[in-house]
């Protein structure tokens, strides 16, 4: 199996989802938590790229290029959050299928750095342009 296969047809014609063969299905109660916290990781993309236009658009209490260096990065932020959660969310349902143990993933930790270096780069703006 390879990431980015939408759908394929079984021996009758009829379509599959991507890891509908694969393994033997799992506990319904985990399938759902792996599909909540996809879920999270789809708000958290759309609370980062409303924050990025927010600032961009509405905090015209900094010059334009300030607001651009904060809201740009969250943007592209939620753009990487956005991408990689259904790569996660895949990954764990094949672990699942599989009876595997889970995946280990870095994508907490790059989502926190990423937050946290918008932030120190948003207050330092903010202190230069005061």
């Amino acid at each position: 199996m390879t990431r980015g296969v939408a759908t394929r047809e079984d021996g009758a014609g009829r379509r599959q989802a991507p890891l509908e063969d694969t393994g033997s299905e799992p506990d319904p109660r985990f399938t759902l938590a792996n599909e909540r916290t996809f879920l999270a990781w789809t708000r958290t993309t759309l609370a980062l790229m409303a924050s990025g236009l927010a600032v961009v658009e509405f905090l015209h209490s900094q010059p334009r290029t300030a607001r651009l260096a904060i809201g740009v990065p969250l943007l592209v932020l939620a753009g990487v959050v956005a991408l990689c959660s259904y790569g996660r969310w895949e990954d764990v349902e094949r672990a699942l299928r599989l009876g595997r143990p889970l995946p280990y993933s870095r994508f907490p930790r790059v989502l926190g750095v990423g937050i946290g270096a918008i932030a120190l780069a948003a207050a330092v703006l903010v202190l230069v342009h005061a």
